[in-house]
């Protein structure tokens, strides 16, 4: 299978017309209603003023100074506005910032499981790839010693996704350290996937940014995941090195080069009421954690976890009599929608697809997720008596 074949494509045939989601992977959506009554609610009138007014011109390449100034905020003191470049996407961000650093003569490092925009932008970029797995038995964390013997002399880029996104793992302070000292004596840029970043179930334990401590240390974030605000399309990069910055921005030419101003805006709304839109998708998240620790240890004879401490998604192993992939099927069938690990591993991989071979992944950031784990339970209530025999 080509690496331009979208490791989703299978799943997407399987699930399509399922009506119970356990796939998706972000925070409860608001509607634009909600957005503006928290927005009239803190008094931002004239931000509302602008959203209604605004021309429909060319935002500038890499974001309009208002939304890098506000989302700059999120971030400490190394990062300002001009620190900041916002794409039509994060998916978008990942490819261009591959694309502006690597060349075929170089070497990355990335993980799997994982996105395969993750995994394979340098791939896009004609750069050499390693892929290291990662395992359950250690807790989805990375194993320090395998990067090092990764590591060759034109290795450039070491792409990591903290919390990770299938496994809803976090790495500990001591881990991100040694790789910030590892990345150094190297001098490698690491790309940090920190989409699930402020969905940390125990806020003490938020990782610095990258792009805070590291300088050549990039943040990727989006709209889309603790937010909830995937239809606004909106993603930045925070780094540091502005002449990287400057070769993004040359393949942004290329690309998505303008976002939308109308994204722009309702992105404004959205990170300015940050607060309270976290707090309402924490709690979503914590009352659905609860749920799915009754279903796990009810049925841990099927299913085990390595219970996520951030974000919204989890990576599930099924021990029943067949795969994860044929689980997923029946699972369809019934009306209910599951990811295999197939979406997260690429296929020309036969080591790492025997051994993910038993996982999917569940998303459970929506409201609406114990009616789907309802379901889930009356299918396994339906089948354990055959799948134990």
């Amino acid at each position: 299978m080509s690496s331009k074949t979208p490791w989703s494509k299978q799943h997407k045939k399987i699930t399509r017309g399922a009506p119970l989601s356990f796939s998706n992977s972000f925070a409860q959506p608001l509607t634009m209603r909600e957005l503006v009554e928290l927005t009239e609610a803190r008094g931002d009138h004239a931000l509302l003023d602008e959203f209604h007014l605004h021309a429909l011109d060319y935002t500038p390449t890499g974001g309009s100074l208002d939304l890098r100034t506000t989302i700059a905020g999120f971030y400490g003191e190394q990062i300002s506005a001009d620190n900041i470049l916002v794409f039509a996407g994060g998916q978008v961000a990942l490819q261009t910032c591959a694309c502006a650093l690597l060349t075929r003569a170089d070497h990355a490092i990335v993980f799997t499981p994982g996105y395969q925009s993750v995994q394979q932008a340098p791939v896009f970029a004609d750069a050499e790839v390693t892929s290291i797995r990662l395992k359950a038995e250690h807790g989805w964390q990375i194993q320090i010693a395998e990067v090092k013997a990764a590591i060759r002399s034109n290795t450039r880029y070491l792409v990591i996704n903290e919390p990770s996104n299938p496994a809803g793992s976090l790495m500990r302070p001591a881990l991100q350290q040694q790789l910030v000292a590892l990345a150094e004596r190297h001098s490698l840029h690491i790309m940090s996937d920190e989409v699930y970043r402020h969905l940390e179930h125990d806020p003490r334990t938020r990782l610095p940014a990258m792009a805070d401590i590291y300088a050549r240390g990039i943040s990727l974030c989006t709209m889309s995941k603790p937010w909830g605000a995937c239809g606004v399309t909106i993603g930045w990069l925070a780094l540091q090195d502005l002449k990287l910055k400057q070769q993004c921005i040359d393949v942004l030419y290329f690309g998505s080069a303008c976002p939308a101003r109308a994204s722009e805006l309702q992105s404004m709304m959205t990170l300015r009421a940050s607060d309270a839109i976290l707090s309402k998708n924490l709690a979503i998240i914590d009352r659905n954690m609860q749920l799915l620790d009754v279903f796990f240890e009810r049925y841990a004879h099927f299913f085990q976890w390595v219970r996520p401490t951030a974000g919204a998604v989890a990576f599930v192993k099924f021990s029943g009599p067949m795969s994860a992939a044929e689980l997923a099927i029946q699972l369809a069938s019934a009306g209910i929608s599951i990811k295999p690990a197939y979406v997260f591993t690429d296929p020309n991989d036969t080591n790492a697809v025997s051994a993910y071979r038993d996982y999917f992944r569940i998303g459970f950031g929506e409201a609406c997720i114990p009616n789907v784990l309802a379901a889930l339970q009356d299918f396994v209530e339906q089948h354990q008596q055959k799948w134990r025999a």
